[in-house]
């Protein structure tokens, strides 16, 4: 091993740091988590203040990038502006240097085991005897995480101890400083973690494997290298402030980076003022570190609102439209309005039962036999999760109109009209959330070595292929009488049926061919799928009937004798 750095030794204390990093920040998150997103969300009014919210949460979470994923999130849902989201991108950089002054000052300064074997057993212990989900388990998480990222430090330390003894640098060819800066951006887009790079460029700094202006070259890289998170984070269609965050970031580290470059020499000479580099060249190189990317906030901060300005004009808003009839009908002429509300929430219908299709992952053209309206007019292939957030827009969009409805002038019936359609529409969206809410419960019956399960999963595929192939038949009907009566039949199956499922769950218990948390799981399954079926049957209802239809149903589905009896009339005037 005399010549060999130690590969796998090396590679494990780079894999014991970078999980020591996550368990660190993961239990923080933990701890204080609502805090952090509080000070971040409500307390980033002004430039200054966002900068400097952004540094302070980013040295307690120990992660840039868990920030700025964070900044992404609250930008991309409206609750900050731009300007601040710049802002606290800009905090951040600095913010993530002070890992680097922990890994120095104790992980270069002191040894380190006899602190971090202490701190990991301490924290086992505590994980031990804890509840999980508790604070004390959430702390000795975050106790293993500190002294596992000091751990892996040591070992990478060791790793080169034996290699760096017998190194010589001037062994290292000459390829310029560019070579390394671009290996330091590399090194952090593949970890995708700048403190996890910026202790594997110190350890070497440390080990003499490289020389202080190499060190200085990838620690400029590193800074580039950490941008590549935030831009896939900013990534997706519809997510345009979020792009404006990410490309402003990356930016700030291309010019920052570049500063730093051309002015190499006079920051490495004021670093010189303060540390001697050539018997402290760590503690220097963290604070070459820390002095550019000050640098970097001093430059870009009177140019943060311009920034953002520029960016919006090369990320223009583009309104996706999501309603099919709202938007070519004005509600000054409140007849067409009505008429076209109506429409959009029988168009929010189809949509919501495209999505418990695929929910229960049933092909569409078993129910549908034309192209819906998100897939003719929504560019690129949209997932189930783009789909439920498309109709939420929808929903939003068709409620805005009909406030802007209710301001004109209507009579008292079109009043009643309205809100009839508007309470179809909440009904409809209703049904998909329960949908929504037992998506992983219906994943896990398909899946399940009970057979049973797998049996009951495809019941309830079945059903939902029955219920709607009776809405399209219904849809159809000529006769607004034919359609009730048809509404009360298969509002009756659905009970049928319901009280079925519960007889034959009873006798799988009694036959023990489930277990009692499946049972918990079965018949919660059940009641929100059959309130699905249900309120989907009351948002046909209020589209499809008029004032006296609707009122007769709603006693009848009280009663069941009553929905017989109108079955039963039908079947005789039917026959």
């Amino acid at each position: 091993m005399g010549t060999n750095i130690e590969f796998w030794k090396l590679l494990a204390g780079l894999g014991i740091f970078v999980y020591g990093m996550f368990l660190l920040e993961d239990s923080v998150k933990s701890l204080s988590g609502r805090a952090f997103k509080r000070l971040i969300s409500h307390y980033t009014r002004g430039r200054l203040r966002a900068i400097g919210s952004g540094a302070f949460v980013t040295a307690i979470l120990q992660s840039s990038s868990a920030v700025s994923l964070m900044v992404l999130a609250f930008v991309g849902a409206g609750v900050m502006s731009i300007e601040n989201g710049i802002g606290i991108m800009l905090g951040a950089n600095v913010g993530t240097t002070f890992t680097s002054w922990i890994v120095a000052i104790l992980g270069f300064k002191l040894k380190i085991e006899s602190f971090a074997l202490p701190v990991i057993g301490i924290g086992g212990v505590l994980l031990i005897v804890s509840n999980g989900g508790s604070r004390l388990f959430n702390f000795s998480r975050l106790l293993i995480g500190f002294g596992f990222i000091f751990l892996g430090l040591s070992y990478m330390k060791e790793s080169v101890e034996s290699f760096s003894a017998g190194f010589n640098l001037s062994q290292l060819p000459d390829y310029g400083l560019w070579l390394y800066l671009i290996v330091g951006t590399c090194l952090t887009a593949l970890m995708q973690s700048s403190s996890a790079s910026m202790a594997v460029i110190l350890t070497a700094l440390n080990s003499g494997l490289i020389n202080f202006e190499i060190g200085v070259a990838m620690v400029i890289g590193a800074n580039i290298g950490t941008t590549i998170t935030v831009m896939l984070g900013s990534m997706g269609r519809g997510m345009r402030a979020k792009k404006i965050v990410g490309v402003s970031h990356l930016a700030f580290n291309l010019v920052t980076g570049l500063v730093a470059v051309v002015t190499i020499r006079w920051l490495v000479a004021l670093v010189g003022v303060f540390i001697d580099i050539s018997t402290d060249s760590v503690t220097a190189l963290v604070l070459f570190h820390t002095i550019f990317n000050v640098l970097g906030v001093v430059i870009f901060f009177p140019f943060i609102g311009l920034l953002g300005a520029s960016l919006m004009k090369v990320y223009p808003y583009r309104k996706v439209i999501l309603t099919a009839y709202l938007d070519r009908t004005p509600v000054e002429v409140p007849d067409a309005a009505a008429a076209a509300l109506g429409k959009e929430v029988s168009h929010l219908l189809e949509e919501c039962r495209l999505y418990n299709l695929r929910a229960l992952e049933i092909d569409e053209k078993l129910v549908f036999d034309h192209e819906l309206s998100f897939e003719k007019h929504l560019i690129g292939k949209h997932s189930i999760e783009d789909l439920y957030e498309n109709i939420k827009r929808l929903h939003a969009e068709i409620f805005a109109y009909y406030a802007k409805l209710q301001a004109q002038k209507l009579e008292e019936t079109e009043v009643h009209d309205l809100e009839r359609i508007i309470f179809a529409s909440r009904n409809i969206m209703n049904s998909i959330k329960n949908i929504k809410g037992i998506r992983k419960d219906l994943e896990e019956f398909e899946i399940s070595e009970n057979s049973y399960l797998n049996k009951q999963y495809k019941q309830f595929r079945k059903r939902l292929i029955e219920l709607y192939h009776d809405m399209n038949r219904i849809w159809l009907l000529a006769s607004s009488e034919e359609q009730y009566r048809e509404l009360l039949k298969v509002f009756l199956h659905i009970e049928e049926v319901d009280g079925r499922f519960i007889r034959d769950t009873m006798e799988a218990v009694s036959g023990k061919k489930i277990q009692e948390l499946e049972i918990a799981s079965l018949l919660l399954a059940n009641r929100l799928f059959t309130q699905c079926c249900r309120l989907q049957i009351f948002g046909l209802k209020d589209l499809l009937l008029n004032h006296e239809q609707i009122k007769n149903f709603d006693r009848a589905m009280d009663t069941k004798e009553m929905i017989e009896e109108e079955k039963s009339k039908g079947d005789r005037e039917r026959h």
